[in-house]
């Protein structure tokens, strides 16, 4: 039996509506991106489980494009589990997207394929 490619299997997940993390069972740790083996131990004994979905910017920048199109943000958004990931915010304008925000994951579609998008979860100010 062949395995799935670690990134052809989270994509997959995706696809079915699923944001899973891979995990390794010896340390306990999350990580992203998919890989075939555990970062700095390379312990490959590793399982997918469903990931919670929420996390704190981390990081955010505007990219803007030409008319009509209108700007949008890149983050890096740090998990509860661990994990850094980059996506977009989705639902305000690219410009209130600030550092410390917390967000929620959900699965969006563009160009036809399944992609991590995030929500605000709390309006920009009533950051702490």
């Amino acid at each position: 039996m062949t395995e799935t490619p670690p990134q052809k299997a989270y994509f997959a997940y995706l696809a079915e509506g699923r944001f899973m993390l891979q995990r390794s069972r010896a340390s306990g740790k999350h990580f992203f991106y998919p890989r075939v083996a555990e970062p700095v131990t390379g312990d490959r004994d590793l399982e997918w489980v469903p990931a919670s979905g929420h996390g704190t910017v981390y990081a955010t920048t505007v990219v803007r494009t030409k008319p009509p199109q209108q700007p949008y943000n890149v983050v890096l958004v740090d998990l509860d589990e661990g994990p850094r990931v980059m996506s977009r915010i989705e639902g305000m304008a690219a410009e209130s997207v600030q550092i410390g925000m917390r967000v929620k994951a959900r699965i969006g579609e563009q160009d036809g394929q399944a992609i991590l998008l995030f929500d605000a979860t709390q309006q920009t100010g009533s950051l702490s």
